[in-house]
């Protein structure tokens, strides 16, 4: 297991209804593994019931984990949201990674895993 799975209020940037997609079995996953995890899109207000929010910036709390779901090009835009913020850890699930994104992060002082959440809670 990962440690960062002990890490228990995350935010799932890129979360949907949507029930055939990653961002809504992610979220899923984690909530039904006992994890506190806050919704970040802005095409919901609300995803399984849990009060979405469109940014990172519009929570009140620097979450402990922000899982990325959501294509390079947009998670560009969202890390320097976190970066704002305060994000110290970011999740990038496969399909999010580049090598732009990492770089900044890691220049930013944020550490990042590469790694599939959902593979990751099964370990």
């Amino acid at each position: 297991m990962h440690s960062w799975l002990a890490y228990k209020n995350w935010a799932v940037i890129g979360a949907t209804t949507n029930i055939n997609k990653f961002g809504n079995k992610i979220f899923q996953r984690l909530i039904g593994a006992g994890y506190n995890v806050t919704p970040i899109t802005p095409n919901h207000d609300q995803v399984e019931g849990v009060l979405a929010y469109s940014s990172i910036k519009d929570l009140d709390f620097v979450p402990d984990v922000v899982n990325f779901v959501v294509n390079p090009r947009i998670g560009m835009r969202v890390l320097d949201d976190c970066i704002e913020q305060g994000v110290k850890r970011i999740w990038l699930q496969p399909g999010t990674v580049s090598k732009a994104l990492v770089e900044k992060a890691e220049n930013a002082g944020i550490e990042v895993v590469e790694h599939c959440v959902l593979v990751a809670l099964n370990e």
